[in-house]
């Protein structure tokens, strides 16, 4: 499973109607447009463009179902997309604990140079 950052899939993710649309669908298991207009604050073609999104980047999958398509998550997809916020998460710890060790080595080279009367009167 590839861990690299898939910004289309991140730019689909980032919007948290279809957060919660895909939130729907695992709740339920599968659902359609007309169905999950229901629990949102958008109208139901605003929600078929949103499961369009998702589909593009293949978060869902429709099999048809009527008059509509029948959407539910698909997993391997979702799971790829939680290795890559993983992923990216861990790169921005490792990126973050540089960057505390770098400030922390300048605060003891400040403080070995500062006499401890000035610092003293600094601090106090």
């Amino acid at each position: 499973m590839s861990t690299a950052v898939d910004d289309d899939l991140w730019s689909a993710m980032g919007d948290p109607t279809r957060r919660r649309m895909i939130d729907l669908l695992l709740a339920e298991g599968q659902g359609t447009a007309t169905t999950l207009s229901a629990h949102l604050p958008v109208t139901r073609q605003a929600v078929t463009k949103h499961l369009a999104v998702l589909d593009r980047v293949g978060l869902v999958r429709s099999a048809p179902s009527g008059r509509e398509k029948r959407y539910r998550v698909d997993e391997a997809q979702l799971a790829r997309a939680v290795a890559q916020l993983n992923s990216v998460g861990e790169m921005w710890d490792a990126r973050l604990r540089r960057i505390k060790s770098l400030a922390e080595a300048v605060q003891r080279a400040k403080d070995k140079q500062t006499p401890i009367e000035e610092r003293g009167e600094r601090d106090g």
